[in-house]
């Protein structure tokens, strides 16, 4: 756990972005043994350090991470379940849990994306994603906060935008 001081400090965001994935994996496999993803990443190394409150934005990328996770560990759960009843499946056709962050250069601001090959979000649920309380996982499940944090720090405390890209099933 880290205090966080509030204030903008040059960090390197290729660092922060890459320690946040492997902690939010690692955090999800100490609570599941049996689960695994492949990670990916595509870092812009020109990018250097950024000025930003990094403890905040660890906690936004950290968010929507464990959103992400939770995203190909429910898909995963469901194709096993389907494979259950019908053992034929081929390899090609197994569903590889993918968790991906990337960092680049887009007209003059820093481009954080995380991405997923979960289920997506229902159409229904995108406009209101940001909203505090707001979930779409089962009850307890969820605060329905993360993103709402994350909206905020990004947004009120970066000046920043953070957008949803979705496709529902993928």
């Amino acid at each position: 756990s880290r205090s966080s001081s509030g204030i903008k400090e040059p960090t390197e965001i290729n660092a922060l972005a890459d320690e946040y994935l492997r902690l939010s994996y690692h955090g999800l496999r100490a609570k599941d043994k049996s689960f695994n993803a492949t990670l990916e990443t595509n870092f812009d190394e020109s990018l250097g350090s950024i000025n930003i409150v990094p403890q905040e934005i660890g906690r936004g990328i950290l968010n929507l991470l464990t959103n992400a996770f939770s995203s190909v560990t429910l898909k995963k759960k469901q194709f096993e379940k389907d494979i259950s009843r019908d053992n034929k499946i081929s390899e090609t056709e197994q569903y590889k849990p993918t968790v991906f962050i990337g960092t680049r250069k887009l007209k003059g601001k820093v481009e954080i994306k995380v991405s997923d090959n979960g289920n997506g979000i229902p159409q229904a649920a995108v406009d209101k994603i940001f909203q505090p309380f707001f979930t779409t996982k089962p009850s307890g499940k969820g605060t329905g906060l993360g993103l709402s944090m994350s909206y905020e720090i990004v947004t009120n405390a970066h000046g920043g935008e953070l957008k949803v890209e979705n496709k529902e099933g993928e």
